[in-house]
């Protein structure tokens, strides 16, 4: 059955031709720097589905690194786009249009806050990042940031000061912003603190020993956090971990900064990864699934700090475009009526299906994540836990050259990210690639 659908999945060899055309042409006008894993040339897609220029299907577990949150070219996304398309393309952040505000208050209305909060918007998760920091500043009056290893929130220099997941990320840009100081990142399959609850071992690091010896917790303007880690692996924090990072900013005054620019709008299977431990940011950021692929992030903080910005204390020319307010919208619609939901319900099927294929292969070490950000992480061995590196590549092109998208992410996990829409057939589709990828792979290496 396997090798029937395969053929009906991938009918050129890869890449195909058109592919190959394409490839050369973008090899003496695009940058190298972007860290492509395989050679997929997208003509077009539907839901979880999309076909390259040369008519090959692939299943999407990778929705544009967790972007495409409603599935590809969503009817109700498009239609919206369209309809604002037809108004007016841009008009700058000097002056005020409805869908901006619509979106601002949809922001208010699905934000994890006990009180009201307010939006800035921007293009891009690493400038809501930006943005999050320069508004921590400006109302604490204080210059120092605690981040976390194994953390991605950007490439541009403040963001990238607290980007740790990866040392290439950081090679040859030094110094980016000062102030900024890094502890571990509670990981329960790979513990730092022998015999304790990572979540609390980190915490009890932060008070005890960081503020004691070296960074004064009166100079702590935020603490800039993921409640799941993203691009550092897919890594969900013992339930201890985020509530006791809440009471630890209380007691200090700092601000606890959620960056759910991956995790939020419904990926995690609730609208924000930080409600399932009940914990209220003082600020969130958002951006990728916010507006299915439209470029659109948000800096949403508590009104009480945000009214404290004066006119020209931070700004864009682009912020709330009307076309990716009107995606916006439309996603958020979509995630609220049926998709968050969807995550949850499909994403604890793939988990029960992955965990079994882990007790069926010694090389998966883990399988972790909420909704529908999952992780499987692959060892040589599962007492040392080395990580299995070039396993992981291999079989993200293995599965590749069988009609599925994956993205690795940490040092060897693969994580599944697909939109958010993806209904049980499809997944079922998915998970068959991705076995029989597994199995080809297992049986060369």
């Amino acid at each position: 059955m396997l090798k029937q659908a395969q053929t009906q999945r991938i009918i050129t060899e890869l890449p195909g031709p058109k592919a190959r055309a394409l490839l050369e042409r973008d090899a003496q006008v695009v940058s190298p720097s972007y860290p492509r894993d395989y050679p997929f040339v997208m003509d077009h897609g539907r839901g979880a589905e999309v076909w390259d220029v040369d008519g090959n299907r692939f299943i999407d577990f990778s929705a544009g690194i967790a972007v495409t949150s409603t599935g590809h070219a969503h009817p109700q996304v498009v239609e919206a786009i369209r309809t604002a398309s037809e108004k007016f393309l841009h008009i700058s952040s000097d002056y005020y249009h409805e869908l901006q505000v619509k979106l601002g208050e949809k922001m208010n209305e699905i934000a994890p806050m006990d009180e009201p909060v307010m939006s800035f918007f921007t293009n891009s998760g690493t400038e809501s990042v930006e943005g999050a920091l320069k508004l921590a500043r400006y109302v604490t009056g204080r210059q120092r940031f605690i981040g976390f290893l194994g953390g991605f929130h950007g490439r541009t220099m403040g963001s990238l000061a607290f980007t740790a997941s990866k040392y290439t990320q950081q090679t040859g840009f030094f110094p980016t912003m000062p102030g900024v100081t890094h502890v571990p990142y509670p990981n329960p399959y790979r513990p730092i603190f022998a015999g304790e609850d990572q979540g609390k071992a980190v915490l009890n690091y932060i008070e005890n020993v960081l503020f004691e010896s070296n960074v004064p917790p009166t100079e702590v303007a935020g603490i800039l956090v993921e409640p799941i880690q993203g691009e550092g692996g897919y890594i969900v924090p013992p339930d201890s971990f985020l509530p006791g990072l809440r009471d630890l900013c209380d007691r200090y005054g700092i601000l606890l900064i959620a960056d759910e620019v991956q995790s939020g709008i419904g990926r995690s299977g609730k609208m924000f990864a930080v409600e399932h431990w009940g914990v209220q940011p003082d600020i969130i950021t958002t951006a990728k699934g916010l507006a299915s692929g439209m470029p659109i992030g948000t800096v949403t903080a508590r009104k009480s700090l945000m009214e404290q910005w004066k006119p020209g204390a931070h700004g864009n020319t682009y912020g709330g475009n009307p076309l990716c307010c009107a995606a916006a919208l439309a996603t958020i619609d979509l995630v609220q009526q049926e998709y968050a939901d969807n995550a949850a319900r499909i994403g604890e099927y793939l988990l029960g299906r992955m965990r079994e294929l882990a007790r069926q292969y010694p090389i998966i070490g883990d399988v972790r994540g909420k909704g529908l950000m999952i992780g499987m992480e692959f060892v040589e061995d599962q007492q040392t836990k080395k990580p299995a590196k070039k396993f992981v590549s291999e079989l993200i092109h293995e599965a590749f050259r069988n009609g599925l998208l994956l993205l690795p992410c940490g040092v060897s996990t693969i994580r599944f990210m697909p939109p958010l829409m993806l209904p049980r057939e499809l997944a079922d589709e998915g998970l068959e690639i991705f076995e029989a990828s597994l199995k080809a792979v297992a049986a060369r290496m």
